[in-house]
């Protein structure tokens, strides 16, 4: 029997993948559960999120009774999470610098950067938040980072184009992160059969394309690997392909703009969009402004490419990119 899984649930999953503390994740999974559809068909499903909900209330308790840990929570901002993976000397930093306006540590040495570091990566008028990690190597792997690629939208996974070894460092790293909880592949879902496993969408990126070998060792990685990811190559030294991974950054983000217009003012807030998942409704904008204009919500006026201009349209209206809404409370 299919589950008929509601968008309720969905949503409520999605917070669960991007949680990144037991308290959030607690909170999901109960709202999860309460929106699940009770018949035959979620009954397992229903036990393991009853399973995981038990088990993360223990933790939760122990975590109270222990000393205080320090925390790699790191806030989301803009329109998605992109994290940066790599075995030593990929270029991640190098990469990060060339995206973005940060200036992270970058040497010709292993384990320069040392902690996640985040950064803005501008697109158009909006930006996604681009994480470079610690190095992975096959004996070195902090598992704070699985908590980190489970909320992300996106993974990049760079190889080492210079580098004979590049393929098999790769592959030392998928291969960690198939034992774990958290995996990657070419879509971000969750496995319903086992509500701890997360699978994030993932592209591999191959760094140092300028490499004179870089072909040949490109051909040998792909008949020895078998990477199952969407590729892109590019030097983070020349620039050669940055602006196609910009772009397919941005669009794996799923994410649309929207414009918000005041009732008193004749014109919108070009200037300052809001960046919300492809699907959102105006109900979920009303949220993101403010709780009080989500709870005294009463309609809004849309103008946009899929409906006259000042539409008045409910709470439940699907958003489109480039929308812009005035909210009437």
């Amino acid at each position: 029997m299919p589950a008929n899984l509601t968008q309720q649930y969905h949503k409520a999953e999605q917070r669960y993948r991007e949680a990144t503390t037991p308290e959030e994740e607690y909170a999901c999974l109960q709202e999860m559960l309460k929106e699940i559809p009770k018949h035959k068909g979620t009954d397992k499903l229903q036990a393991d999120l009853k399973q995981k909900i038990s088990r993360l209330k223990e933790e939760i308790a122990k975590a109270k009774s222990s000393p205080a840990r320090s925390s790699t929570k790191i806030p989301r901002q803009g329109a998605g999470r992109c994290i940066l993976l790599g075995a030593p000397n990929t270029g991640k930093s190098k990469l990060l610098s060339r995206l973005t306006r940060a200036t992270p540590e970058i040497g010709d040495y292993p384990f320069t950067t040392r902690a996640p570091q985040p950064a803005m990566m501008p697109w158009e008028d909006v930006a996604v938040q681009l994480i470079d990690t610690p190095p992975i190597t096959r004996d070195i792997f902090d598992p704070s980072l699985q908590n980190l690629v489970r909320g992300a939208d996106l993974v990049a996974l760079l190889l080492d184009l210079s580098n004979d070894d590049g393929g098999q460092e790769l592959q030392d790293i998928f291969d960690l992160f198939e034992r774990s909880k958290t995996r990657l592949a070419r879509q971000s879902y969750i496995d319903e059969n086992d509500i701890g496993v997360t699978y994030t969408q993932t592209i591999l990126v191959g760094n140092k394309n300028d490499n004179p070998e870089a072909r040949d060792r490109l051909e040998f990685f792909d008949a020895e690997f078998k990477f199952p990811f969407e590729r892109y190559l590019i030097s983070a030294e020349t620039g050669e392909g940055l602006e196609e991974l910009r772009n397919a950054i941005y669009q794996a983000m799923n994410a649309i703009r929207v414009y918000t217009k005041l009732p008193t003012k004749k014109e919108p807030e070009l200037d300052k969009p809001f960046s919300l998942k492809r699907g959102s409704t105006v109900l979920d904008l009303a949220e993101m402004i403010h709780k009080d204009i989500a709870k005294n919500f009463k309609s809004a006026r849309i103008w946009g490419a899929t409906v006259h201009p000042g539409t008045m349209v409910k709470g439940d209206h699907e958003l489109h990119d480039r929308d812009i809404v005035e909210i009437q409370t």
